[in-house]
């Protein structure tokens, strides 16, 4: 006899049979005596318990329970009975239907003829780093034809500031006016739709002209450099045909305009606005000047007050708009006293990457004026972080730069500048005088021009774009009077901000661009830059070079929202020690192990391999390329020697298809092969029709022999399908196999409108097909199941009943081929059924008992018995509850998965996203504010309606020399500056998840669960042949006192000083080659002028009320 004995946790169980059917024996006594604590009667019994394993962990303490009560006896013998019939069931259907001991066969019978080739993991890597080179140098020779294109026609174009010329401006073309005529600068522009550019409506004879909203379109400058610029569009057309991959080519000039090919028409967003300015974007910054050091100081005194912080504030979010990945910086605000805006950077420069720029104006837009402005600690504190990062080899490492943002200067602080800057002025200051207020404009200037920076007046919101640019033009001054013609590769990035309105998919790009200089002599010392030229590249047509056949995949990047970059450290977190990060940003060749956990099924599954990590770099680029091989069978590729004539034959079957994103034959160069489909490709290849073709050739000869080995499987389908009762229609839909050469055969045995899931083995479902991404799904996991066993998987099928009904379920495995002790997957084949066929299929299987002549005592059906059949990631795929179908074990019965999780039937593995989005935990201070009391509500509408009314004044009036243009752009940047919060409702998060696993050495086991008044008896089986479990509970015992377990992501939470220590972290980076931070040709006295000061008095007062009066009557 056991009495209750302590709950222990730690206790792993993997009993033998005989071990749990004798448990069940034991009579449970839970009294405890002098009411201590249960405890062991004896050593013996709690030693013989261990050895075994048994479940004392499953025997929580409670008090005065009856022996009997609530508690249901579950027969091991007939519980095992059910799993065997229901497997043996199973296997014979699947087996039947799927073909899979056929197909085994035939592999079999060419086993003699087969070779299997072990990959060269290195040999592998330096071939598509050569591919990759020289496709990517074509690119560069592209942009170069424009940079010369563009410094040619600028050499000869005198600028004309009453030129009148009407160019195809991409807002306006194919817009009519009320009478059907085409508004001015809207010609008739052609557009059709294209594949090679995501299907959008472009012209690929002509580019267009894309301005944003601030930017005046029939501006002398902007006229004389689109009509300059025009020289471009028969190179862009060139270039195009040269190199039929080519995809956007453009020049982004810098007066604002963005001409792009093929023309494309642009639309504004819901509020009639163009944001996208091509000089904002990292393409053009990085190419524009050397990287930067950003130290901006900004005057947060009581005179900054109302409107002119607004302005500051805005300012400040410009100048962080033009950092990029290259660039570094920080922010000091002063009053009477200074302090760092987030005081974790105190002291240093962090990487101007966009998580750091946008918590920066988070920051910023936060920051409240008082006191007095001091300015010269500012400056010191300044100058000292700049000077200690150039003397510690650390941040950019080339131009560094303070901008000062303020209202006035009372001194030139001119020994901040001996003591620091002088006479070297190897820190430039740049000064931003905000208002209209020009006592200080003198001064200001004084200091920008003894620092060879450039001082601006910036009086509106609608300046600070225009002004902040000025920067560039002087930072790009060095490089343009050297002529370095720089060639710059972007980091990885989503084409989100391009043609946000109309593309259809977002894909991963990096661009090459090139500057292009004014090479006019009497403008040599001023250094103008013109622009730059760029064109993208997108990864996907980099990962063509890479024959997916060839290796395994790593893991997927999963670009967020605001998608920037993702380190190579978020993906392959394994690496902790980052041995494979530093030897990729180092440019090194070579290879490394890891044994890794791959997730699988949005998350829900994960695999355990180890992976060979093969590297390389791509010469003439910062880029390096990474291979992984799985170790066993993914390193193995299975060669043939089939004949043509052979193949031929059976690859023209209708149901074969082929991986449509895989390269077999290339089709995108020549443009007599672009309509080429890949099959029909490989057909002219083997026929000799095209002798221009080139196609892989150990990738053709693998299709061909699968081609030929897994055609008879269609005629077997056939035969089933001819012969199906109408029994058996209602069992299985479609049988399918796909290959390692990424061919798919396909049968169906109903019709197709009465296939449960439609979208499974389409495009649609790019879980269920071979795509440049990965193999599919039902192939990964059948690759990784033993030998001659069906994974099966639960899908919801999308459907006019709704998302998650009806539920099909898929069920696969592999074909394994053995030659010379190596051995290969070569396939992979299985069956959709229904799952009502499976539900019949177990239901008929419980009602099996150990002893044939007497009636059956229990059954699945009976009231006192749960039972579930569950896969080895714990989700249901049968229940007597249609409900719970497809949801997780431990969602439903926390009480019995925290069992199983004790007893090691199951583990827990977590998983981490480092590419998450969260929801912001924060709250802004002023959130509830307006709850304060009615007035504070009045109050904020009528500052809302102020707003409005300011808004609507700017359009009317005349301010500057802008007309209503700069209306227009107000109302941008109003919409712009108010908007931001909202838009992103999400941001950057790492997250933890648990993925459950079962521990295939378990195979049956089983227990009694303490629930406080009641007693819960469970048995488990294993499910011959297959991923499935068998459990069967005692559903009269309410065990709600444990808490479910749950497959939830929790975001990791950092505390203050390891958050910081992340934020401040400068992980190992590969700098860009070149710098040029000064020249000594350059003019250093062109350094800026006064502001226009023409607005009305009244007009400046209006905004600072809107403002300020609100909060005062609140205080």
């Amino acid at each position: 006899m056991v009495r209750g004995c302590p709950f222990s946790p730690s206790l792993h169980a993997e009993p033998s049979e005989d071990t749990m059917r004798g448990l069940l024996g034991f009579h449970l006594d839970t009294s405890t005596p002098h009411g201590g604590r249960p405890c062991c009667q004896g050593p013996a019994a709690c030693v013989s318990l261990q050895k075994t394993a048994v479940i004392l962990c499953l025997l929580l303490c409670s008090t005065s329970l009856s022996p009997t009560r609530g508690q249901t006896k579950i027969p091991l013998e007939t519980v095992k009975l059910w799993a065997d019939t229901f497997g043996r069931d199973l296997y014979n259907t699947v087996t039947k239907y799927s073909g899979s001991l056929l197909l085994q066969k035939k592999y079999k019978d060419v086993e003699p003829s087969l070779n299997i080739m072990e990959v060269d993991g290195l040999e592998l890597v330096k071939k598509f780093s050569e591919d990759m080179e020289a496709m990517l140098r074509r690119k560069v020779e592209a942009v170069k034809n424009l940079v010369e294109a563009a410094e040619e026609a600028d050499l000869n174009h005198e600028f004309n500031e009453s030129l009148v010329f009407n160019y195809y401006n991409s807002v306006l073309i194919n817009e009519k006016d009320e009478n059907g005529d085409y508004v001015e600068l809207g010609a008739e522009f052609v557009l059709e739709s294209n594949a090679h550019f995501s299907n959008l409506m472009v012209n690929t004879s002509i580019s267009s002209v894309q301005l944003p909203t601030n930017v005046y379109n029939k501006d002398p400058d902007i006229l004389n450099g689109v009509y300059m610029s025009e020289a471009l569009n028969p190179v862009f057309v060139e270039n195009f045909q040269r190199d039929p991959t080519l995809t956007w080519q453009y020049f982004g000039s810098s007066t604002g305009f963005f001409r792009i090919y093929p023309g494309i028409k642009w639309t504004p967003d819901e509020n009639g606005v163009i944001a996208f300015d091509c000089r904002n974007r990292g393409w053009y910054i990085q190419a524009a000047t050397s990287p930067k050091d950003i130290v901006i100081v900004v005057d947060t005194s009581g005179s900054m007050k109302g409107l002119r912080m607004t302005i500051a504030k805005h300012t400040i979010s410009t100048i962080l708009d033009t950092l990029g990945e290259n660039d570094f910086v920080n922010i000091i605000a002063y009053s009477d006293y200074i302090h760092y805006v987030e005081p974790c950077f105190k002291g240093t420069l962090v990487q101007a990457d966009r998580d750091n720029r946008e918590h920066f104006k988070q920051l910023v837009d936060e920051l409240m004026v008082k006191g007095v402005g001091i300015v010269n600690p500012a400056l010191t504190e300044a100058f000292q972080i700049l000077k200690q990062f150039q003397e510690a080899r650390q941040g950019s490492l080339c131009n560094q730069a303070i901008m000062l943002i303020t209202d006035g200067a009372v001194e030139d602080y001119k020994p901040v500048f001996e003591k620091y800057n002088w006479p070297d002025r190897k820190i430039r200051v740049f000064t931003y005088l905000i208002g209209r207020e020009v006592t200080f404009a003198d001064r200001m200037k004084w200091i920008a021009c003894n620092n060879k920076g450039y001082y601006t007046q910036i009086s509106t919101l609608a300046d600070a774009q225009e002004n902040v640019m000025e920067y560039l033009h002087v930072l790009s001054r060095p490089m343009v009077i050297n002529h370095d013609h720089d060639i710059t590769w972007t980091e990885a990035y989503m084409d989100s901000k391009l043609l946000t309105s109309q593309a259809q998919n977002l894909m991963l790009l990096t661009t090459v661009a090139m500057p292009v200089f004014s090479k006019k002599n009497e403008t040599r010392s001023h250094g103008i830059l013109l622009g730059v030229v760029g064109s993208d590249v997108a990864l996907r047509e980099l990962m063509k070079l890479a024959p997916r056949y060839k290796y395994r995949e790593g893991k997927k990047l999963k670009p967020k929202p605001n998608y920037n970059s993702v380190d190579l450290s978020e993906v392959e977190w394994e690496d902790q020690a980052e041995t494979l990060r530093t030897a990729m940003i180092n440019g090194e060749t070579g290879s490394l192990s890891m044994d890794v956990k791959v997730p699988l099924d949005k998350g829900k599954r994960v695999l355990f391999l180890t992976n060979d990590y093969f590297f390389t770099d791509i010469s003439d680029t910062p880029f390096s390329l990474g291979v992984v091989l799985s170790r066993g069978h993914g390193e193995y590729i299975l060669l043939g020697n089939t004949s043509a004539e052979d193949g031929l034959h059976d690859l023209l079957h209708p149901d074969l298809t082929l991986a449509s994103d895989w390269i077999y034959c290339i089709t995108d160069i020549d443009p007599d092969h672009r309509k080429l489909g890949q099959l029909e490709a490989m057909v002219r290849f083997l026929t000799g029709q095209d002798p221009d073709l080139e196609c892989d050739e150990e990738l053709v000869r693998e299709v061909l022999l699968d081609a030929v080995v897994t055609a008879p499987m269609e005629a077997y389908w056939t035969a089933l399908a001819l012969n199906a009762s109408d029994e058996s229609k209602q069992a299985v839909d479609m049988a399918f196999l796909g290959t390692r050469a990424g061919l798919l055969r396909s049968s169906l045995f109903v019709g197709s409108e009465k296939v449960s899931d439609k979208k499974f083995l389409t495009p649609e479902d790019e879980d269920s097909v071979f795509t440049m991404d990965h193999f599919p799904l039902w192939y990964r996991q059948a690759a990784e199941q033993p030998a001659g066993s069906f994974v099966f998987n639960l899908r919801s099928a999308e459907g006019p009943e709704g998302p998650s009904q009806p539920m099909v379920v898929t069920a696969s495995t592999a074909v394994a081929v053995t030659v010379d002790k190596k051995t290969a997957i070569a396939a992979a084949v299985g069956v959709q059924m229904r799952l009502e066929f499976l539900q019949r299929t177990f239901w008929a299987a419980t009602w099996q008992c150990s002893t044939v002549e007497e009636p059956c005592l229990e059954s699945c059906q009976d009231s006192e018995l749960d039972c579930f059949i569950i896969d080895n990631n714990g989700f249901i795929l049968v229940s007597e509850r249609p409900q719970e179908m497809g949801r997780f074990l431990g969602e439903l019965d926390g009480a019995l998965m925290t069992q199983l999780l004790s007893m090691g039937v199951f583990s827990q593995v977590t998983m981490y996203d480092y590419q998450a989005m969260c929801k912001p935990s924060g709250h802004h201070h002023s959130a509830a504010r307006s709850l304060v009391s009615p007035l504070s509500a009045l109050l904020t509408a009528t500052r809302w309606l102020v707003n409005e009314l300011l808004l609507l004044l700017l359009e009317w009036s005349a301010w500057g020399s802008w007309l209503a243009d700069s209306g227009a752009e107000a109302k941008a940047v109003f919409h712009h500056s108010h908007k931001h919060k909202k838009q992103d409702a999400l941001q950057p998060c790492d997250t933890e998840y648990p993925v459950f696993v079962h521990q295939t050495a378990v195979q049956e086991t089983n227990g009694i669960i303490e629930c406080g008044t009641c007693q819960k008896m469970f048995v488990m089986q294993q499910i011959p042949s297959s991923n499935l479990l068998l459990l069967v509970t005692d559903p009269t015992c309410d065990c709600s006192i444990f808490p479910p377990v749950l497959q939830e992501a929790t975001e990791v939470k950092y505390n203050a000083s390891v958050k910081c220590d992340r934020m401040r972290s400068q992980k190992l980076r590969r700098r860009p080659d070149s710098c040029h931070a000064f020249h000594p040709e350059e003019n250093a006295q062109e350094c800026g002028g006064t502001a226009d000061t023409s607005a009305s008095l009244p007009m400046l007062l209006l905004p600072l009320c809107a403002w300020v009066l609100p909060l005062q009557l609140l205080q």
